[in-house]
């Protein structure tokens, strides 16, 4: 009797845990590279035709204050990667060296969800790690269990490459490459494959390979950032196969329709993904995230005047003003995620980590700077950042800082260069410094500023004047 009863004890357990197991959602991160927060549909956009975003947004949480790790993309991953700010990620700036790459030791979220059973893959850009120098930061020495795209971030300026990695291997394309001299090859003559056509199919495939494992995808375009070789020789980065619609558009520039198209061929992609899960029944256990790396970018020769990237706010990508780090950040859970909803709090990349392993039930690095975003997906409450942090170091060192989820503090040009201070419950395009009149505010920021970093070989401030 007793063997019966232990028995029949196992077996309900096995299937109590068995049940836990097919409760942990997937989870699809999709980024899109230098996709400003006002070029979709439901954020605003009038030119451009975004019908899945939007309907994903209709169905899902829409964040209207999302933002970004950095403004601009590798530091931005890093802080993605490893949920800890830019004050204390591994990469903290665009670098062409070995400080372009996680180390040995640094902790990522597809670490975590690994070793708690989940499937990872990612497909797409990495731009933290490459051969030649900075093999510690390769995707699958950092919880990744596969990878298919680019390395290397200045390859990734080349949207019809003649090569992408499958891990660490080379898988010719057929692409002709003109060279350009500069790092990234340069420019197809005879473009046939264009990569984030392949990265979609290679996403498609992947979920639908998926089985009853739990997987993590990290799906991460260059759409629609620009083809820089292609800009440099040519002068028109909005390099796509076709123009789509926008062909029939007679008084638009070329690099207009290009633009236009990239974003509206990246929403395809999405439409394609959501599409499926629905077919496989996997769309009700599984969180789907859509959001881009930085603001929108002016290097491919669009018109940026007819397009409005930014939104209402101030600045582009490289800008520290919400217009370089506020990103569109769509939240899409049938079942589970509200549809229709929408979240005003102030959130950014630090929180994924956070999020991914509470939804994962495992734990987290104690050292993390985010919160998880879990609860108000289940619409619920949580509790709110104090501070939300930046840095900048291409155009001379400055840092920023969100507080309170209203006052915003940049500084540049020094130490002890004074902070601008912007009422974003009043002034969302940063037009007024309210520094004078808020000294207590600013003193706050001041200090937290002066805390919020630690030292890093490689990326201590240096300071020149400049403006933000």
């Amino acid at each position: 009797m007793k063997i019966v009863i232990f028995i029949s004890t196992l077996f309900a357990a096995s299937c109590a845990t068995s049940l836990a197991e097919k409760r942990r959602p997937n989870l699809i991160w999709i980024m899109a590279d230098d996709l400003g927060y006002g070029e979709l549909g439901c954020y605003g956009q009038k030119s451009i035709r975004t019908p899945n975003l939007d309907l994903m947004a209709n169905e899902g949480m829409r964040f209207t204050r999302f933002y970004a790790g950095a403004t601009v993309c590798a530091p931005s991953r890093s802080v993605l990667m490893t949920g800890l700010h830019q004050g204390h990620t591994r990469v903290r700036g665009n670098a062409k060296s070995s400080l372009q790459a996680l180390q040995e030791g640094d902790v990522t979220v597809a670490d975590v969800l690994k070793q708690a059973g989940y499937q990872t893959a990612l497909i797409g850009k990495w731009g933290l790690g490459d051969v030649g120098g900075a093999e510690a930061g390769l995707p699958r020495k950092h919880g990744f269990a596969s990878f298919y795209g680019y390395l290397n971030q200045d390859h990734a300026h080349n949207h019809f490459p003649d090569f992408l990695w499958r891990n660490e291997t080379k898988e010719a394309l057929r692409n002709d490459l003109v060279p350009t001299g500069t790092s990234g090859a340069g420019y197809a003559t005879e473009p046939r494959q264009y990569a984030d056509d392949l990265f979609a199919d290679e996403a498609i495939r992947f979920v639908s390979d998926a089985g009853d494992q739990p997987f993590f995808l990290y799906w991460s375009m260059i759409v629609p950032h620009a083809n820089n070789e292609r800009t440099l020789a040519l002068g028109d980065g909005a390099e796509v196969p076709d123009s789509g619609t926008y062909a029939n558009e007679a008084d638009w520039s070329p690099q207009n329709k290009g633009h236009s198209a990239m974003i509206t061929r990246l929403d395809g992609y999405v439409g394609r993904m959501m599409k499926k899960l629905r077919e496989t029944g996997l769309a009700e256990n599984t969180l789907v995230v859509f959001t881009s790396d930085n603001g929108p970018h002016d290097e491919s020769g669009h018109d940026l005047s007819k397009f409005s990237p930014s939104g209402p706010y101030t600045g582009i990508k490289r800008s520290l003003t919400d217009g370089g780090i506020r990103v569109p950040f769509i939240a899409w859970w049938p079942g589970t995620v509200q549809a229709g909803s929408v979240s005003s709090r102030a959130a950014y990349f630090p929180d994924w980590f956070s999020t991914a392993a509470d939804l994962a039930d495992v734990a987290a690095p104690k050292n993390l700077d985010g919160i998880s975003l879990a609860p108000v997906f289940r619409g619920g409450e949580q509790r709110r950042h104090e501070f939300l942090y930046w840095e900048f170091h291409e155009k001379g060192f400055a840092q920023a800082a969100l507080y309170q989820d209203r006052w915003k503090g940049i500084r540049s040009g020094g130490a002890d260069a004074p902070i601008k201070l912007f009422d974003q419950q009043h002034d969302v395009s940063e037009q007024k410094n309210v520094a004078a009149e808020n000294p207590e505010i600013v003193a706050t920021i001041n200090r937290y500023l002066q805390t919020a970093r630690t030292p890093l070989e490689g990326w201590e401030p240096v300071w020149k004047s400049s403006d933000p």
